[in-house]
Parts: structure tokens; sequence; C-alpha cells
């Protein structure tokens, strides 16, 4: 279906955005897996994804998981957008924004003030206020303390030589809030 307002597609209902339950993880890797396989987000084990599960977001659309994203705080001040994704079908109705609008919720609620994501969506990340940065981001002090992490996505935000084959291609990018 076509909305001839604003070009997007739209559904008879609309999809509901809640936190993330354990009964979620399997869809949340189905609907991630075409895209690590196109090398679109990064691949993950199960375990990893019921590590992080508060971190995620879900879209719930009679009974099945249509779209995911997550919120991982970096630093007092910082957090990463990870896994935003959308099923097929669900592609150019605003879902994928309105999951994203949540998480920015989210880092609001909890005190970031900064918003960072590796992706090659960098189109849609700019409609939501996101700019491409290059160098550092962080203070060298800060800088020394997340170099202790042992998370990729922190690697990948730090721009470390390690993670350079893992990120060819995205684009590192920031949103103040």
């Amino acid at each position: 279906m076509s909305d001839a307002t604003n070009g997007q597609r739209t559904h008879a209902a609309t999809p509901v955005i809640r936190r993330a339950r354990t009964s979620d993880v399997r869809d949340i890797r189905a609907l991630v897996a075409p895209l690590a396989e196109r090398r679109v987000l990064v691949s993950k084990e199960a375990v990893t994804y019921f590590e992080s599960l508060q971190e995620f977001r879900v879209a719930e659309l009679g009974g099945r998981v249509v779209g995911c994203g997550a919120l991982h705080v970096m630093w007092e001040d910082l957090a990463e957008i990870r896994t935003l994704a959308v099923a097929p079908e669900m592609l150019g109705t605003g879902l994928g924004g309105r999951l994203l609008e949540a998480l920015v919720e989210d880092a609001r609620e909890i005190g970031v003030e900064r918003l960072f994501c590796l992706t090659f969506e960098t189109d849609f990340f700019v409609r939501h206020g996101f700019e491409a940065i290059e160098g550092q981001a962080v203070p060298m002090d800060v800088y020394a303390e997340l170099l202790r992490s042992y998370d990729e996505g922190v690697a990948e935000f730090l721009d470390l030589e390690r993670v350079k084959p893992n990120t060819l291609g995205n684009t590192r990018m920031l949103r103040t809030l």
C-alpha cells in the first residue's frame, strides 16, 4: 500500500515498539541473518543477543518481530545505536525511524548526550540528525579508558586499526541530543 501524502508504504496495522524479551531472540537473529550475510550488519552468536537483550527494542506486528534495534552505552555521555533492522516488507514504512527514535528516547532517559553508529545507511541516519565524523570524538583521557573495552563496537568507534577490515565502506556517524 502507498501513502500519497509522504510516499511511504503503510500497513493496515501499526507495529508496536516494545522492549525485547528472551523469546524474541530467535526472531531477532532471523531478522538480522540476511543482513549479516550481506555484511550490512555484524553476525553475532545467540549468547551475545541474550547478554545484551536489555539493550534491545523490537517492533511487533501480528505476533511477529518485524524490526529491532539496540542502544549500547559506551561512556557516561555516549552510546551506540546497534543492530537496527526491519523486515523487508516493512522497508519504506517509517518503522526504522520509529525504532531509532525509541532508542533516542531511551538514551535521553538514561542521560546519554551523544549517539554513535557505524553504518552503510548514511542517508537514513542523516535524516535523523546524525553527521559523519572523522578522527576521535572523545577527549584523550576517555579514549584511553575506552581502549580497555573488549567490545568490538567500541573499537569501531575508536577507529582502531584491528577492526578496519570489519568496517570497510561503513561511515562513522554521531548525533548530539
